[in-house]
């Protein structure tokens, strides 16, 4: 089995570095001490830490979007069953870190926007998509019945959204699941009945 390169390395243990840092905490001494390479292997790939970041929110959202995939956007699944099984996978992911490192997307959102203008507008494109994504599934509920015709996907897709990763921060600062038990609860019991 041939080795990794030493820059699928970087990406690999970096990415675990920055997610448990935070964009602004993780510097690229560490992003290399992690992956047990020389701190001129981190400048031989990649311009910045800017970029390395980019890349790994761009590597990040390609595993969201194949959770979106088998989730809200599998149309063999009922469309209710498949929104409570996209919020079930990204709380699996949290409890596999013991809630300690949130999101990335989330994460990235709260610190390095305000840093960067490319990172910026890349988590912009992300939530369109992952809203996009949430209202087609909205939609599809309302098409079979489960969701009355006056329900306004648009409006209630973006509050789910933006209700989800304040629970997954919360969860973080709590290092508990319950912010998010919380907000399932409450979605299915009060806001999609």
């Amino acid at each position: 089995m041939p080795r990794p390169s030493l820059r699928e390395k970087i990406l690999s243990e970096g990415f675990h570095v920055v997610l448990e840092r935070g964009y602004c905490g993780a510097t690229v001494r560490d992003i290399v001490r992690a992956a047990g390479v020389p701190q001129g292997s981190f400048t031989n790939h990649f311009e910045s830490k800017e970029a390395f970041c980019l890349e790994l929110l761009v590597r990040y959202f390609a595993l969201v979007q194949a959770n979106i995939a088998t989730t809200l956007r599998n149309d063999e699944l009922a469309p209710l069953h498949r929104l409570r099984l996209w919020f079930e996978v990204q709380i699996d992911f949290l409890e596999r870190a013991e809630f300690r490192n949130g999101c990335l997307i989330g994460n990235l959102s709260a610190e390095a926007g305000a840093h960067s203008a490319t990172i910026h507008a890349k988590l912009g494109e992300i939530y369109a998509d992952i809203h996009e994504s949430v209202i087609y599934c909205l939609n599809a509920a309302v098409e079979a019945g489960e969701l009355p015709e006056t329900f306004d996907c648009n409006e209630n897709g973006q509050f789910l959204y933006s209700s989800l990763q304040g629970a997954i921060l919360q969860a973080k600062v709590e290092l508990s699941p319950l912010p998010l038990t919380r907000f399932v609860k409450f979605t299915f019991s009060t806001l999609l009945r």
